[in-house]
């Protein structure tokens, strides 16, 4: 056989071998010299690192390390996460991965936060205390990057790492929110904490897994069916919570037909990375510092219109914390943007160098029905002076709603000139209608 093998020749051989399993290759170079010089070829176990676990440029081991060679770090990956499925392991690193990358260009301060993944022997000790199982996506995630160090000793420290959420957040009035993954350590003193005052964290397998340091704000991973959930405004009340992922997606452990698990979180992670990747959602500032806002900068969750040089640009996010389940009413926030484009504003034949809101007027609708129809002056108590090409004015607000989907549309009533000096009539500026979503997915 070995020798009828060797009479294909190197190139065929090579592309044989490059077809198989890793275990199959390092087998046949036990069979023949010629197969052992195939198999030990460096270019082939470049190959396996690349396509199993999208190790492409340089030979890394799994905490970043330079190897000598492609088969020296293939060898690594295997003793680290031999005991998993590899296309999970490469699934998983190029969610992290690609995260990573994008906060190298947008936000790297997050990046400094992200802790190397945790050790086997640190995840079982985690679920000891805990007493749970881990599902096997969550235990690859953190074996990849054991969540963030946001949290230390030093309260000032904090107060800056505080708006560095991996998740990011929103803000409305005073009211402030920024999701951190917590790190392993975190997980087990949080869980502890707050199933003391919630029992049934203990008796559902459920642990913390992510949480705002402002507002109080946390995600629940249930380690028995795999799903996240995050808790109502009755969180403490009664133990309300919500689903974050569709359940139909989660599969927490290998089944029939799949060959790959998926938990919640992995989903989770994903979309949020497929959102940033897209540019739905992007870095605003909060409190003097960069951070990633959850309001969609894309459409169709974004609305944009322009009426004589005005544009508005408008969109809205759930906020679980603050809304009830089981019929009650639901909360979002909403974020403006309104800026005057560089021509000016234009009105009746006639350019003007600055225009002046005085007044707002807000539609909003519950499935199609109009639940609310308001007037007043101006918007959170000011009067926003737009000037060509200068920067937007940016606001939130939030209103219940008492069912979803819904949407919100309106117009601001503004003033060529300014309104102690007004050039002109007043006009109205159009909001167009933006989406109060069903949410399938909860961030």
């Amino acid at each position: 056989m070995a020798a009828g093998l060797e009479g294909l020749g190197v190139p065929v051989l090579e592309t044989i071998l490059s077809k198989v399993a890793f275990r199959d290759a390092a087998a046949a170079a036990c069979v023949s010299a010629t197969l052992h010089s195939v198999a030990s070829d460096d270019a082939l176990w470049r190959h396996f690192c690349v396509r199993d676990l999208a190790v492409c440029d340089q030979p890394l081991d799994p905490d970043g390390n330079p190897c000598h060679s492609f088969k020296e770090a293939y060898r690594r990956w295997f003793e680290s996460f031999g005991m998993y499925p590899f296309p999970l392991v490469r699934r998983a690193k190029e969610c992290w991965s690609s995260i990573k990358r994008w906060m190298t260009v947008n936000l790297p301060e997050v990046n400094d936060t992200l802790r190397k993944g945790a050790s086997e022997a640190e995840i079982k000790s985690a679920e000891k205390i805990l007493g749970v199982q881990l599902p096997i996506p969550t235990k690859v995630l953190y074996r990849l990057c054991d969540g963030q160090q946001t949290l230390t000793p030093d309260l000032v420290e904090n107060k800056l790492l505080a708006p560095l959420g991996v998740i990011g957040g929103y803000e409305f009035y005073d009211y402030i929110v920024n999701v951190h993954l917590l790190p392993l350590r975190l997980v087990v003193t949080e869980t502890k904490k707050i199933a003391r005052q919630l029992g049934f964290l203990t008796r559902s397998k459920s642990i913390v897994i992510a949480a705002s340091y402002y507002m109080e704000k946390f995600f629940f991973l249930n380690c028995a069916n795999g799903q996240l959930y995050v808790g109502t405004r009755n969180l403490g009340e009664d133990g309300e919570m919500m689903p974050c992922v569709p359940q139909s997606l989660i599969r927490p452990a290998v089944d029939i037909g799949h060959d790959m698990p998926q938990d919640a979180l992995l989903l989770w992670l994903e979309e949020h990375c497929r959102r940033l990747q897209s540019g739905m959602i992007k870095t605003r500032e909060l409190k003097n510092c960069r951070s990633i806002c959850l309001f969609p900068e894309t459409p169709p969750y974004c609305s944009v219109a322009v009426t004589n040089g005005v544009q508005v640009r408008s969109s809205a996010i759930f906020v679980p914390e603050a809304s009830e389940g089981n019929g009650g009413d639901y909360y979002y926030s909403y974020s403006i943007r309104m800026s005057l484009l560089p021509e000016g504003c234009f009105l009746d034949g006639t350019h003007y160098s600055s225009c002046q809101l005085c007044s707002r007027h807000w539609i909003i609708r519950s499935r199609d029905i109009i639940v609310s129809d308001v007037s007043g002056e101006a918007v959170i108590g000011k009067f926003p002076l737009l000037l060509p090409g200068g920067e937007e004015f940016v606001y939130q607000s939030c209103t219940p709603l008492p069912g979803a989907p819904g949407s919100i549309e309106g117009s601001f009533t503004f003033v060529p000139g300014r309104i102690s000096k007004p050039e002109g009539r007043h006009f109205d500026v159009k909001v167009a209608p933006f989406i109060l979503e069903e949410h399938e997915y909860i961030f």
